[in-house]
């Protein structure tokens, strides 16, 4: 995996070095893309020595069969000397204002269960009102300003403490974390994955085998609330299918779903 250094310095290299970092993060040979890009592997090979420019549409073909995600299209174009095409704007943009009910929609309509909303970068913004009920015994200046939700989850002055199954959480959550890295090369995600790797583990809280008890198709959330009752939770990543707008496919919508019984009768209950 590159280091946080390297992918920041291919972001202010010329087009046909960006070009290869993308090709080569994606594991592909020169040929592999020529014939998914319809190219000559010669055309290609110039384009990223910087003998040849990319017309526009070849910038953005080049991008789409590399799954490059919005915002780094915008770098390549701008690499290659256009303009950029995809806009970003922050989600309380009036422009935005659709989208905006939507996921607000989503975060009232999943109560009494916990949703929320997060950024590329895991960054909280926004939450139904069920939420703050399992934030309660967290640290408070883990809460102030911009909260990162991966931080708050395994730091051990947050919720670390309280996830029953802390070891198959930390290792959920690290291997999300990898494939996003994998998918974005984004730097700040690659720091953020040093930061939570770094924090100290608890003991026993690092056996990441799947025990009997445990749902058999998909890894839950075992959470102690301040009552010292279990909530077991499940969960699903909602996000936008057609995205033209850099904000908009970065977002990425968590609800959670009660695992047992037990759980769900828990939550009416705190709703109430």
């Amino acid at each position: 995996m590159p280091g946080m250094q390297q992918m920041d310095s291919v972001r202010r290299k010329p087009f046909g070095e960006h070009l290869r970092f993308w090709r080569q993060h994606r594991r592909m040979s020169q040929l592999d893309l020529a014939g998914e890009a319809e190219i000559s592997t010669r055309h290609l090979s110039f384009v990223e020595t910087g003998r040849s420019a990319p017309s526009r549409e070849m910038v953005l073909r080049l991008a789409e069969r590399l799954d490059v995600p919005l915002r780094e299209r915008n770098a390549l174009l701008v690499a290659a000397g256009y303009a950029p095409m995809y806009r970003e704007r922050s989600l309380d943009d009036p422009e935005l204002q659709v989208a905006r009910e939507a996921v607000q929609l989503i975060l009232k309509s999943h109560e009494p269960y916990p949703a929320l909303a997060v950024d590329r970068h895991w960054n909280l913004l926004a939450h139904n009102a069920m939420v703050p009920h399992l934030l309660a015994r967290a640290d408070p200046a883990l809460l102030q300003g911009r909260v990162n939700v991966l931080r708050l989850s395994l730091h051990p002055r947050g919720l670390a403490p309280h996830i029953v199954n802390l070891g198959q959480w930390r290792h959920h959550l690290f291997e999300r974390l990898r494939q996003q890295v994998q998918a974005t090369g984004d730097p700040a995600l690659v720091a953020l994955q040093e930061e939570l790797q770094a924090y100290p583990v608890p003991p026993g809280a690092d056996d990441t085998r799947l025990e009997g008890e445990l749902l058999g198709v998909a890894m839950p959330l075992r959470f102690r609330s301040a009552s010292g009752a279990v909530l077991s939770f499940i969960s699903t990543t909602t996000v936008f299918g057609t995205p033209v707008d850099v904000t908009l496919q970065e977002l990425a919508l968590e609800t959670f779903f009660p695992a047992d019984a037990q759980t769900a009768e828990a939550l009416r209950a705190l709703a109430r």
